[in-house]
């Protein structure tokens, strides 16, 4: 502020010391001591954002006021911008400035916020009533007149948390103000940081019930009926503000991993809100929303799965083609009752090869189905429905959006080098060493899971498949490789000859299904593109339900291992939107190899009891010492539990009594927090790189974990396993990676589950007296429900289903 160009004589600045338990106060006393004339500071015990404003609004003499958050920065010709801006448009009611984002983590300022279409970059003065797309809903970047607020009696909503106060602020002014028009000045720049922590209130809200509850209700709803007649809708501008925050809800329930509040009754009162919402919607409003990335399911949902009335999309889309089974994919939507479907082919009625329905699950409810159809290939295909015929179309219909889209990169010139590389990967001396290629991978950075292990057995057991690995040059792994005999045939990601051989391989094949595997960076992008078939191992046994995370990835094949699991998957109305033709149950390929390990160590040669936790997203590790974190990790109940079953005295003698060492085999992503700590002398810290982990499996007499999929390892091994999930209340509000899934622990799970240390360690102790090496016979029974062929033959039938792409 003192750095602006602005006079400062014509500024008073009302600092609010909202119960501070640090020095704020005592650096705003000097400061309104040294700016007598500038700064006033009054103090309050803590009442929040809200509470502080309006204590701030009942001491304000200026024309103008605004609300800068105290950890953002104001650029130096901030004021003078608006100043002059108001001067020279006195029907302006509201100056809204431009938020430029600042990553606190990286120091980066860049101009991405989802609103930034509105600013443009230039100054301009907007009726919202004619131009109903914008809007503005932020109090620290908006200026507004003193004389509405004291004339209207307006203050922040302190009941509207943990977000939101803002935006029903501004729109209650708006309404109150007369004709709404707002400067929009796209050259005066609020620059607003992104906290490195994730602790401010809009990023850590999402585990607040409130956001559901109250936000909805005495924001979006008191905005859409205020002052609105009955069976009126409130003015456009409002409801595209209410769309603008429901789209955040929709994509944050999305993404995976994420802690959220909207589950059990939270959930069922935010989906009654979004059907009050969605009826004080004008459907016209809701088609033609783009102010952000509107997705038509979500677009579809809001407009047909809250009424009372049947609903089917009034066309299909043809989207998908299966040059192997010569067969296009078909889908449509309906609420309610599916309809009478007819598919024809030139007139004649075709059967479904492949098909199923499948939910769009949101907030724990399925809120609208899909039918998928897979049918054989001809351009003469019509979709009759409820015998009514319905157009094709190449993808579900929704307004071009105008926000900025960081997942489509724009048209980048190719380099010399990168056309060089295309030239060279269509010579004959290329093609004849990658021709035909089949792509394997793990993860970039490492190997040692189902994709190495289905390399191995083709270079073993089927030289004549063209099979290359791929993996960073450097890396533990691959040396590993390299001393094993296959350095001829590992690629390093990223180089010249990684870029020849995906542009000629024809399978690509990989235990994960992040973007940097499955698809081509922008340097490989073809006309027309590479065409691999794209085979997703995966990395476990699914438990949990990812659809979410994996409907939007193009599996050719997703590889499955247990009835239970495909059957989630396929079965009509599971939230996954893959049919049973893409859903092979050939099981992990690092099976095979676990399968040989295991029976080469009888009861007596089982040396190890490994401990297993996985990790839970919100609590990140410190990454370096000092680094912000979002909870302190040492101090965290997950350490503490942890730490005190592993230093527990009794396991220490149950593990010396029975001739056991115990091992410590945390989740990549928590080892290096947890190596740092002082861990009993007795416990061995174990590592998931290289095969090594195969290995202590191999050797464990039993396991304890909390979620570990590898829990489903032990089992297929025959091995005891015990469940110590003390986190088992925010683990079913979000704070593991997934969804609650088809697996229950207690009803499906492989040993007891327990929720404390003592009960743990005396589960430990029965099975190491009375097991005989083996799960109880109520555990044995599921595991054979669960593995119903363990014959070593995973990789085999793995490939038998690639070679049919």
């Amino acid at each position: 502020i003192e750095k602006q160009t602005y006079p400062l004589e014509h500024v008073e600045i009302i600092a609010v010391d909202d119960g501070s338990s640090d020095d704020s106060l005592a650096l705003l006393q000097e400061w309104a001591k040294r700016r007598p004339g500038l700064v006033r500071v009054l103090t309050q015990e803590n009442g929040g954002q809200a509470s502080a404003r309006n204590l701030g609004l009942e001491h304000v003499r200026g024309e103008w006021v605004t609300f800068p958050d105290p950890d953002d920065v104001l650029e130096p010709d901030y004021f003078s911008i608006v100043d002059g801006f108001l001067r020279d448009n006195p029907s302006a009611v509201m100056a809204a400035t431009a938020r430029i984002m600042w990553q606190e983590s990286t120091g980066q300022v860049i101009d991405n916020h989802p609103l930034r279409p509105m600013f443009d970059g230039r100054d301009r003065l907007v009726d919202l009533n004619r131009a109903p797309e914008f809007f503005h809903s932020s109090a620290p970047a908006a200026f507004l007149r003193t004389d509405v607020v004291a004339r209207e009696g307006l203050r922040f909503d302190p009941l509207i948390r943990p977000h939101f106060e803002d935006g029903h602020f501004c729109a209650r002014y708006l309404l109150a103000a007369g004709a709404p028009n707002v400067g929009f000045l796209g050259t005066a720049h609020y620059i607003y940081r992104r906290r490195a922590d994730g602790s401010s209130t809009l990023q850590g809200g999402l585990g607040r019930p409130e956001r559901f509850v109250v936000v909805p209700r005495r924001g979006y709803l008191d905005l859409l009926t205020r002052g609105v007649a009955p069976g009126a809708y409130a003015a456009p501008w409002v409801q595209n503000l209410v769309l603008y925050e429901l789209s955040y809800y929709f994509s944050s329930d999305q993404q995976l991993p994420g802690a959220t509040a909207a589950r059990g009754e939270v959930a069922d009162e935010f989906v009654e809100l979004l059907r009050e919402i969605a009826a004080r919607l004008d459907p016209a409003v809701v088609a033609e929303f783009d102010v952000r990335r509107l997705d038509p399911a979500w677009r579809d949902i809001l407009l047909h799965a809250f009424g009372d009335t049947r609903w089917v999309s009034p066309y299909a889309v043809r989207d998908r083609s299966d040059p192997r089974r010569q067969l296009v994919r078909l889908s449509y939507r309906f609420t309610g009752v599916a309809p009478q479907e007819r598919i024809l082919v030139r007139g004649e009625r075709v059967q479904v090869r492949d098909g199923k329905i499948w939910t769009h699950t949101y907030f724990g409810h399925p809120l609208m189905s899909e039918r998928v159809a897979w049918v054989r290939a001809d351009d003469a295909v019509q979709v009759i429905l409820d015998g009514e015929p319905v157009p094709l179309r190449p993808a579900w219909s929704g307004p071009t959006w105008s926000g900025p889209s960081p997942s489509v990169p724009r048209p980048v010139p190719l380099r010399r080098a990168t056309r060089v590389v295309r030239r060279l990967a269509r010579t004959w001396v290329v093609r004849r060493r990658f021709g035909d290629a089949w792509t394997l991978l793990d993860q970039v950075h490492a190997a040692g899971d189902n994709a190495e292990q289905l390399f191995r057995h083709l270079r073993e057991h089927r030289p004549d498949v063209n099979a290359w690995f791929v993996l960073e040059r450097g890396t533990p792994d691959w040396d590993r490789l390299r001393r094993d005999g296959y350095g001829r045939r590992l690629i390093p990601h990223g180089g010249v000859l990684w870029r020849l051989l995906m542009l000629n391989c024809t399978r690509l094949i990989s235990s994960h299904a992040d973007a940097s595997v499955h698809r081509p960076p922008a340097i490989l992008r073809m006309k027309p593109e590479p065409q691999w078939a794209f085979t997703f191992l995966q990395h476990g046994v699914l438990d949990d339900d990812r659809s979410s995370w994996l409907n939007p990835k193009r599996f050719d094949l997703f590889v499955t291992s247990t009835p239970q699991e495909r059957a989630s998957i396929v079965d009509d109305y599971t939230p996954y939107a893959y049919t049973g033709g893409q859903v092979p149950m050939a099981g992990l390929p690092r099976f095979d190899r676990l399968r040989e390990l295991g029976a080469a160590v009888p009861p007596g040669q089982r040396r190890y009891l490994l401990v297993c936790p996985t990790w839970p997203w919100w609590l990140a590790p410190p990454s370096a010492p000092g680094s912000p974190r979002p909870g302190e990790f040492s101090d965290s109940d997950y350490v503490r539990q942890w730490t005190a079953f592993l230093g527990d005295e009794r396991l220490a003698r149950l593990a010396a009594d029975h001739g056991l060492r115990i091992g410590l085999l945390p989740h990549p992503d928590v080892a290096p927090a947890l190596a740092q700590l002082e861990l009993p002398a007795h416990v061995e810290m174990l590592s998931f790189a290289g095969r090594d982990v195969q290995q202590r499996l191999a050797e464990a007499a039993l396991l304890v974990t909390d979620y570990s999929a590898l829990a489903f390892d032990a089992a297929y091994l025959d091995r005891p396993v015990v469940y110590l999930q003390f986190d088992a209340e925010p683990t079913a509000a979000g704070a593991h990676v997934g969804r609650r899934g088809y697996f229950d622990y207690r009803d499906d799970g492989f040993g007891p589950v327990t929720d404390t240390v003592d009960r743990a360690v005396e589960d430990v102790a029965t099975i190491l007296s009375s097991a005989g090496g083996q799960p109880a016979a109520q555990y044995q029974q599921r595991i054979a429900a669960t593995f119903i062929e363990r014959d070593g033959r995973c990789c085999e039938r793995t490939i038998a289903a690639i070679e049919l792409l």
